[in-house]
């Protein structure tokens, strides 16, 4: 089975199996392949697939769609070869995609049904639960307070002013 596979950071080993005839790819969630990327296009390409043959075509891409830094409009797309959109970069592949280092698996944690708040302070602790300073916390509200009594201040300045005004214009 013939799959694009993402190279670029924070996207390596996400890959995408090409079933269809033909496959959009784009940041926006209505394409077959949506990459979240600022970079790519809302439908930057499209792939087709005509038995093992690969054509990719442009879709008036702003960043433009490469194949091995050659910048195309429509080309073929054969295995082991470099698609780029934009800045983010992905590999057809055939077949079963290689098996990352175990330094890639260390880094990386695959959770397939979402992550439980507790689940990510056990994961920035090292599971010890214990807070270190690197993982996330619960943000303060503090700010929000300060303007929102600001606000408050201001808007009953305002009204007193005006009750004041009033007053003094119908003596």
């Amino acid at each position: 089975m013939l799959k694009l596979v993402l190279l670029s950071p924070g996207m390596t080993g996400r890959s995408h199996e090409l079933k269809v005839d033909k496959t959009t790819i784009g940041r926006v969630d209505d394409n077959t392949f949506q990459i979240s990327a600022p970079s790519v296009s809302g439908h930057h390409c499209e792939v087709s697939l005509r038995g093992t043959e690969v054509t990719v075509r442009d879709l008036g891409s702003t960043n433009g769609t490469f194949i091995n830094g050659e910048k195309i409009s429509e080309s073929p797309l054969k295995p082991t070869q470099i698609l780029r959109l934009g800045e983010v970069e992905m590999r057809l592949e055939a077949g079963e995609a290689p098996v990352p280092s175990k330094k890639q698996l260390d880094r990386t944690t695959v959770i397939t049904g979402g992550v439980t708040r507790t689940q990510l302070e056990m994961s920035a602790t090292g599971g010890s639960g214990a807070a270190t300073g690197a993982g996330f916390s619960k943000k303060s509200n503090r700010v929000n307070e300060v303007f929102i009594i600001a606000g408050v201040i201001i808007g009953l300045i305002i009204i007193g002013l005006l009750i004041y005004i009033s007053a003094t214009i119908h003596k």
